[in-house]
């Protein structure tokens, strides 16, 4: 019999040939300090022929969870059953369990306080890789309420996080069934933009994310049209969302850096020709659309070089690139006649034939030259004045101090 209020959390879980790893799986969500009654597990087995969908018949018998389970056809990736345990839940926040992966065993517990501290509508629990890498910039410290602008959370849009239900019925937001690859990141993204806040938990590991010893990972999914297919689909959500301006520009470089650089790094002077060209002819009205001086200028010189290239529609000069960056040449550091701009001189810089721009050249972010650090002159001039005047401030604090040392002991 089913419980008559509403549990603090549904945890949905999507599971395709997911044995053994299921087994770990919901033992930890049963460990869970959160106590049983104050959660719920709906599990969607799509389509298992390894004994998945038994075993979660069998973990539900004897669960004292509330956990409804639904097995059905397989319908070809993630969406449809993460949407299916959406259409079920009850939580007052849902949590995107993976079956191959495993909780902390105070995950729920720390990311419904911290969700009900806050208000916020995301909450973002520390994750770990195991046999695997996981993403770590974003987990300096936790954070009550972080400006999804300014942060790094942009570079975590994996659907593993607690998301108030409350905004996804509100917006309607559901995984694009239509998208082969990159759905979670398009879900994720809306809901950081369109939700009251998003939190961080830092100081506690909420969620082992875990790499299958046979290879079958999701993330494993899909062709480089494909890939192409979710840069534009992320592009078009953040310009919808966004009004134009720098903070848009600095959402932007999410689709850049991580998607669009990807498909055109060291590897493509590995491909065919074909192919080659064919990645240029996906790219060019992303970036005849999307790509503007505002995103550019927030992209380090050797990555930003390389999109530039695409953007104009050379590949030969991004053959030259690639070749210089795989060759780990380090280029000359130029100071422009007025000192007042720095350039990295890649292959075809201030070449009349090429027709590239300086300011495609440019430091504009903190960047590498070679093994030392650079920075745009204003800044590091800045930061100069900034570290003197701390040196300053020292110094009259040990003169200080040094007087009263002295007044003492001649006292004394």
């Amino acid at each position: 019999m089913g419980t008559t209020t509403a549990p603090d959390v549904t945890v949905i879980i999507g599971a395709y040939e997911a044995m053994p790893y299921l087994i770990r799986c919901l033992e930890s969500v049963e460990a869970q300090t959160l106590p049983a009654g104050r959660m719920e597990i709906v599990a969607v087995d799509d389509g298992s022929t390894d004994g998945t969908g038994e075993y979660l018949e069998e973990f539900a018998a004897r669960t004292a969870i509330e956990m409804r389970v639904v097995r059905q056809e397989n319908s070809g990736g993630p969406s449809g059953p993460r949407n299916v345990g959406l259409g079920l839940a009850r939580g007052r926040y849902v949590f995107f369990l993976d079956a191959d992966d495993y909780f902390g065993e105070e995950a729920l517990e720390r990311m419904v306080a911290m969700g009900d501290r806050a208000g916020t509508d995301v909450v973002l629990g520390k994750v770990v890789g195991v046999n695997r890498g996981a993403p770590k910039s974003m987990w300096g410290r936790t954070e009550e309420r972080v400006d999804v602008h300014r942060s790094k959370v942009i570079y975590t849009l994996s659907a593993q996080k607690l998301f108030r239900r409350e905004l996804l019925e509100r917006i309607g937001l559901r995984f694009d069934e239509g998208l082969e690859t990159g759905e979670d990141a398009l879900f994720t993204m809306e809901a950081y933009l369109r939700g009251a806040g998003v939190s961080v938990i830092a100081d506690y590991t909420c969620y082992h994310l875990v790499g299958r010893d046979d290879g079958k990972h999701a993330t494993k999914r899909g062709s480089y049209t494909l890939r192409f297919d979710a840069m534009e689909a992320m592009m078009a959500l953040i310009h919808r969302l966004e009004p134009a301006g720098s903070k848009r520009d600095s959402l932007m470089v999410r689709p850049f850096t991580v998607g669009m650089l990807q498909q055109f790094g060291p590897g493509l002077l590995k491909q065919s020709a074909d192919e080659q060209r064919h990645k240029m002819e996906l790219a060019a009205p992303l970036m005849r659309s999307y790509w503007t001086n505002g995103v550019a200028r927030r992209i380090k010189v050797a990555e930003r070089l390389r999109l530039a290239c695409v953007a104009h529609g050379r590949l030969d000069l991004l053959v030259d690139v690639l070749t210089f960056l795989r060759a780990k040449k380090v280029p000359d550091l130029v100071r422009s006649d007025r000192g007042d701009k720095l350039f990295l001189a890649y292959p075809h810089f201030r070449d009349g034939a090429a027709g590239l721009p300086d300011a495609d050249y440019q430091v504009t972010v903190p960047d590498w030259h070679g093994a030392d650090r650079v920075m745009r002159p204003k800044a590091a001039a800045k930061a100069a004045r900034q570290q003197s005047s701390t040196t300053r401030r020292a110094a009259r604090w040990l003169r200080r101090s040094a007087r009263g040392w002295r007044a003492r002991l001649s006292v004394g």
